[in-house]
C-alpha cells in the first residue's frame, strides 16, 4: 500500500509562518515511526519536507482515530499518514512511501485466502482506519464482519494472532516483523503471509496531511493577503515533495 503525505491547508487561517507547524504521527510502527524518537522512515521524510519548506515543526503522536479528530477540532495541523479516502477535506501530497500490506495468519491453520471477501468468514485484527483506507471492497468487508476489529497499537495484532486470539491480521510485513522480536513465543510459531488479491502495493495513499483548523475570525482586511499566502504555502510544499520523491521511493523499496 502506498501512503503518500498528503498536503491539506484549510484556508485563510493558516497565516503566520513563524507559526509551528504542529504535526501528528499515529503511534509507535517501526521502521517507519520510532514514538518519541524523532526517527522512521516516514518521519524524517515528512519533516524534512517541511523544514525545506521553511516550517518551523512541533510533532506529537497518537492513535490515527484521535488525530483525524484532533485535526477536525483544530488541535493540530498535520496528520501522518493518511489519504483521500480519510473523510478528512484537505489538500493531499503525492505519495512518499509503500506500505505493503498483507493478511498474515498462522500456517499450521491453513486458511485458503485468495481475496478481500475471503477475510468475512475470520476474526480479523487489522490497523486503525483501515476501513477507510483499504478501499471499498475492504470496507464492505469490515462493516459486514461482526468479528473484525481495529487495534490503536501496531504491536497488538502480532500478540493477538500468536496467541491464537484472532484469526487473521492486516499489517504492512516491516511492521510486523518488527514487532515479532518484541512478542513472547513468535519464533515459535509458523506463520504465513497471504497477498490478499485486489489490494495492489499501491493501492492506499497517505502520509502527511497538513491542515490548518479555523482561527478565530480575523479583520476581512487581512484575508486577500492571508489566501495569496496560503497558495504561496501550497505551491512552496508542492516543489519540496515533487524533489523528495525518487528518495522517497528509495526508502520505502
Amino acid at each position: 500500500m502506498q501512503w503518500l503525505w498528503a498536503v491539506g491547508l484549510f484556508g485563510p487561517s493558516f497565516m503566520a509562518v513563524a507559526e509551528p507547524l504542529r504535526l501528528g504521527f499515529g503511534t509507535n510502527k517501526p521502521p517507519y515511526v520510532f514514538e518519541g524518537e524523532a526517527r522512521g522512515l516516514e518521519y524524517e521524510i515528512v519533516v524534512a519536507a517541511a523544514q525545506r519548506a521553511g516550517l518551523l515543526v512541533e510533532v506529537s503522536y497518537a492513535p490515527m482515530e484521535r488525530l483525524h479528530l484532533m485535526l477536525r477540532r483544530g488541535l493540530i495541523d498535520a496528520i501522518a499518514t493518511t489519504n483521500t479516502q480519510s473523510g478528512i477535506s484537505a489538500f493531499y501530497s503525492e505519495p512518499y512511501i509503500t506500505y505493503q500490506n498483507v493478511a498474515v495468519a498462522l500456517r499450521e491453520r491453513h486458511y485458503n485466502i485468495q481475496r478481500i471477501a475471503d477475510l468475512g468468514q475470520y476474526s480479523v485484527s487489522a490497523f486503525q482506519r483501515a476501513r477507510f483506507l483499504l478501499g471499498n471492497e475492504f470496507q464492505r468487508m469490515a462493516e459486514s464482519n461482526p468479528r473484525y476489529h481495529e487495534e490503536a497499537r501496531q504491536i497488538a495484532r502480532n500478540r493477538l494472532l500468536y496467541s491464537g486470539r484472532i484469526d487473521v491480521v492486516v499489517a504492512d510485513m516491516r511492521i510486523f516483523r518488527y514487532f515479532n522480536r518484541d512478542v513472547t513465543g513468535s519464533g515459535r510459531c509458523q506463520s504465513a503471509a497471504h497477498r490478499v488479491p485486489g489490494v495492489p502495493a499501491d493501492a492506499l495513499s497517505g502520509g502527511l496531511r497538513t491542515g490548518r483548523a479555523a482561527r478565530p475570525v480575523r479583520p476581512r482586511t487581512r484575508r486577500d493577503s492571508c489566501e495569496r499566502r496560503v497558495q504561496g504555502h501550497r505551491a512552496q510544499l508542492r516543489d519540496v515533495l515533487s524533489g523528495l520523491r525518487s528518495q522517497a521511493r528509495g526508502l520505502s523499496r
